[in-house]
C-alpha cells in the first residue's frame, strides 16, 4: 500500500511541475530568436550586459547568408555573470543565441535546478547537456556553462540542406574514385 501512495505522490509531483512549467523563452535580455540583424544590434547596444562593441563584433561566416555577432562581456565590459555571447544569423534573421556564463559566479547545478523549476524536466539529459524543447524552440544548458536558444525551423532546414550537399559531394567523390 505504501508503494502505491509513493507512486501516486511521484505522479502528482510530476503533473504539478508539468502544469506550472513556463513556456520556453526565445532569447535573453531583450534579444530574441527571429529578430533581424539590425534589431539585434540595436538591442545589444541598449543592453551593456553583453559587452557588445558595435560592428567590429560582427563577422561573416563561410557559406551563404550566415553572419555571427560575438560579444565579450568579460573584463568589465558587460555583466559579471556573462563571458562571451554568440548570435548566429541566417538570411539576417537570428536563429541561434549562445550565452556563456561565468563559472566563477554561477555553477552548472544552480542553472540546471533553476531551469528545471521554471521550465520542467528536460526532454533529454546527458553528461554534457540538458535539453528543453517545444515545436519552435530548443533550449540547451551545456557544460561547462552555456545556455543556447535555437530556432528549430531554421536549424532543421540548414541541417537538411547540409546533409543534401554532403551527399552530393560524396557521390561526386565516389564517381571520381570509380574512374580509377
Amino acid at each position: 500500500m505504501s508503494m502505491k501512495k509513493f507512486l501516486i505522490g511521484i505522479f502528482l509531483t510530476t503533473l504539478t511541475f508539468s502544469l506550472f512549467a513556463a513556456d520556453l523563452p526565445d532569447g535573453y535580455g531583450n534579444v530574441h530568436l527571429g529578430m533581424s540583424l539590425k534589431e539585434t544590434k540595436e538591442q545589444l547596444l541598449k543592453n551593456s550586459d553583453f559587452g557588445y562593441s558595435g560592428d567590429r563584433d560582427v563577422s561573416l561566416l563561410p557559406g551563404d547568408a550566415k553572419i555571427l555577432i560575438e560579444t565579450n562581456a568579460a573584463g568589465g565590459r558587460g555583466s559579471p555573470f556573462l563571458t562571451q555571447c554568440w548570435f548566429q544569423f541566417y538570411n539576417e534573421q537570428l536563429y541561434i543565441i549562445t550565452i556563456n556564463i561565468n563559472t566563477a559566479k554561477i555553477d552548472y547545478y544552480s542553472m540546471f535546478t533553476t531551469l528545471c523549476q521554471k521550465y520542467g524536466e528536460p526532454v533529454s539529459l546527458d553528461p554534457q547537456k540538458a535539453v528543453w524543447k517545444n515545436d519552435s524552440i530548443t533550449m540547451q544548458l551545456e557544460k561547462p556553462l552555456a545556455v543556447k536558444y535555437i530556432d528549430n525551423e531554421t536549424f532543421d532546414m540548414l541541417k537538411t540542406a547540409a546533409t543534401v550537399e554532403k551527399s552530393f559531394e560524396e557521390k561526386n567523390a565516389q564517381s571520381f574514385l570509380d574512374e580509377f
